[in-house]
């Protein structure tokens, strides 16, 4: 195996953006450009995107711009899938919990898109949503999932204000806060208590059909 070598040339006008979009990749996974106008418009460009990724493959990760939903996702390098040692993970992981409420939360991103140009939920709705959609989380778990989606700019919101009328922005970052496998085994599971409703129901329905007769 040859030296790694790192060649990049960062205009020193440009240094301080540089260091930002490197440090919120790392500390927060993705850059969304409805957030942060001005790190994404530096990342978004494609000389500072490549010089950013050289930087990043360094320690084993690269990142993902896409211009579509305008949000940079920072990703594991594929060039060390194989490598012994370096994790094969997402950036992010949750609990199956908070991935149920992620469904939930992407389920509501695309009841609301396309309404307005902000994607926003009421708190009092979402936890409405929530309970419809029979999420086992309790006000502990679900303030400290919030967090967490706030903290890797899934969401934004103000943790001050706790009332029903609370504006949630939801990100298109949350398309790609998923764990392919921990998402199928998500999925599954709602699907098999759709299953065991409906069965419950049809079951319900025949035995008021014999009191009938």
């Amino acid at each position: 195996m040859g030296d790694i070598t790192l060649n990049i040339s960062v205009k020193e006008e440009n240094s301080t953006l540089f260091k930002r979009c490197i440090r919120k990749l790392l500390e927060s996974t993705f850059i969304v450009g409805e957030k942060d106008e001005r790190l994404y418009a530096f990342i978004s460009r494609e000389s500072n995107r490549q010089d950013v990724s050289d930087y990043l493959r360094m320690m084993g990760f690269d990142v993902l711009v896409d211009t579509r939903v305008r949000i940079a996702m920072l990703k594991p390098y594929e060039g060390d899938e194989e490598t012994v040692g370096l994790k094969r993970a997402n950036v992010v992981s949750f609990t199956p919990e908070q991935y149920h409420l992620l469904l939930v939360l992407w389920e509501v991103y695309l009841e609301n898109l396309g309404y307005q140009e902000e994607n926003l939920v009421m708190r009092g709705d979402l936890i409405d949503k929530i309970k419809a959609y029979e999420v086992d989380v309790d006000k502990g778990k679900l303030s400290g999932a919030m967090k967490l989606f706030k903290k890797y700019n899934l969401i934004d919101y103000d943790s001050k204000d706790e009332s029903e009328d609370a504006l949630i922005t939801l990100y298109p970052s949350l398309q790609f806060g998923w764990d392919i496998r921990q998402f199928q085994t998500v999925t599954a599971e709602y699907m098999k208590q759709e299953d065991t409703g409906e069965e419950e129901e049809a079951s319900d329905m025949g035995d008021e059909e014999e009191e009938d007769e």
